[in-house]
């Protein structure tokens, strides 16, 4: 193994994710450790850091865990190169799907969030016509 192994600590610095949550991904089995000190720690690697960074970016789009866990399943068979075509289809058929319905959810949001910022507007100007004399 090649890559740099990194404690916990380190990757909930870099992915501005908790150790609870960190934790959490290893117990559902979401992103496991890619090894373990001999005293016990969990060691993650930069291919665990990426896997934790867009687990990150899914959540915001209220992706549930088992959709989570199916991405990154769809991604890492597609890593790994099936030789069968059929299988590859409908791996790229999945991920597929999961760009649209990412897309169609990253579109409410921002509706959601233009809403969010009319109305704080909307208060700030009520709060400033109460507040002028």
């Amino acid at each position: 193994m090649g890559d740099a192994l990194m404690r916990i600590g380190e990757v909930a610095e870099r992915t501005g994710l908790s150790l609870r949550t960190i934790r959490h991904y290893d117990d559902v089995g979401v992103v496991r450790p890619s090894a373990r000190s001999q005293g016990g720690f969990r060691l993650y690697t930069e291919a665990d850091v990426a896997r934790l960074l867009l687990i990150k970016r899914m959540k915001p789009l209220d992706f549930s865990l088992e959709e989570i866990k199916d991405l990154l399943s769809v991604l890492d068979e597609l890593d790994a190169a099936p030789e069968d075509e059929r299988a590859r289809a409908e791996l790229l058929r999945r991920l597929d799907e999961y760009y649209t319905s990412a897309t169609e959810r990253s579109a409410d949001l921002r509706k959601k969030l233009m809403a969010a910022e009319e109305f704080a507007e909307r208060l700030g100007e009520q709060r400033a016509q109460y507040r002028s004399p």
